[in-house]
């Protein structure tokens, strides 16, 4: 924004000090000026050899003047230099901005002393440089590991098109076949990168949600994927009126119960879908049967393309963005999402969030 030159902080801060001390150096000796108007004898009532009146003000006005002129000099000198030292903090959270802006988001200011105003912006900056560098080499490595997944079908179809046009003999229908499943897989991934880029954006509006029936419709929507796999989906809990966005949530569900029948056993897995309510907030619990993780592997889950096994190449495999979208709706209505290994073997994955209004639940 271009805006009119003016005085800078620290000379109008200078300017202050100065006129402040003068006023009072003008107060100061406007007290004194009354008191020897009430208190000094006329010219003439004094003993012969002693100041009169008027001879005393002549000598305590030239005396004011020198006083003003040394307090006006020494307000600025004075004021300029406290009002540089105390603009010094700003100074360096200002060129911290300006090298911000440059694109060096490691810069930090670290502003040494005691806790005061200056030194909780500079802190405040600093928690949001860390966040916001934080954010932007996340969204790197996303674009990096999207690059890689987009690139492998393609890389696939390519490589099948080139054996069918250098092979005439070759079987056309297990060409096309093949590029119809790397097509599916790559129309699932962008699908699954749309939905999450729109997931952080907060342009829905909140309703009442049960958590109860959406575990319910995402269990009759994924039943014949758990039969095809030989996996039994045990659902209990109560009614969990919860509040959003039921889309989203369902989603979530949905989500969390695909991604427990696909990482689960070979056969006769389990998965056990649970709702529940606490004291300000509601609870989606899901667990599975399967191989067991390490604890390092299970902290790695929600980044976007992690996989838990490496069956990630079979049917209904996924892309490996489930639980990175569960974890962005979930931040998205405030909730947490807790993962933790069972000691069995497979995971059980925690989602709480906040109970409805008082009046919404209602």
């Amino acid at each position: 924004m271009d805006r009119p030159p003016g005085l800078s902080v620290r000379a109008k801060l200078t300017l202050s000090y100065a006129g402040f001390l003068v006023l009072a150096g003008v107060l100061l000796l406007a007290a004194g000026w009354v008191s020897v108007l009430r208190f000094m004898p006329e010219v003439g009532s004094s003993p012969a050899g002693a100041l009169d009146r008027s001879d005393f003000l002549r000598i305590f006005a030239s005396a004011a003047g020198g006083v003003l002129v040394f307090l006006s000099a020494f307000g600025l000198l004075g004021g300029w230099i406290l009002a540089g030292r105390m603009l010094a903090p700003l100074t360096r959270i200002t060129d911290a901005t300006r090298v911000a802006a440059n694109g060096s988001l490691a810069h930090r200011i670290r502003l040494p002393g005691h806790q005061d105003e200056f030194r909780e912006l500079a802190d405040a900056f600093d928690a949001m440089l860390e966040q916001f560098e934080s954010h932007v080499v996340e969204q790197q490595r996303f674009a990096a590991n999207a690059s890689h997944e987009l690139r492998t079908p393609l890389a696939i179809s390519k490589a099948l098109l080139d054996v069918a046009r250098s092979d005439p003999t070759r079987d056309p229908g297990e060409v096309i076949d093949r590029l119809h499943t790397v097509n599916a897989r790559a129309i699932d991934l962008t699908e699954a990168l749309l939905l999450l880029s729109r997931v952080g954006q907060r342009s829905f509006t909140p309703v009442p949600v049960d958590l109860s029936l959406l575990v319910e419709e995402a269990t009759e929507t994924l039943l014949p994927l758990a039969e095809k796999r030989g996996a039994t989906i045990e659902t209990s809990g109560d009614i969990a009126p919860a509040f959003g966005s039921q889309a989203l949530l369902l989603q979530l569900t949905t989500n969390l119960v695909h991604n427990a029948i696909v990482h689960n056993l070979p056969d006769r897995g389990t998965v056990w879908a649970n709702t529940r309510v606490r004291p300000e907030a509601v609870v989606l619990t899901v667990e599975n049967s399967g191989e067991k993780l390490s604890p390092h592997l299970v902290s790695t889950l929600t980044e976007p393309f992690q996989r838990g096994t490496e069956r990630i190449r079979t049917d209904h495999a996924g892309v490996g963005l489930g639980l990175a979208i569960v974890k962005s709706i979930t931040h998205l209505h405030d909730g947490s999402l807790t993962i933790t290994p069972r000691p069995a073997g497979g995971l059980r994955i925690v989602v709480q969030l906040p109970a409805p209004p008082r009046d919404t639940a209602e």
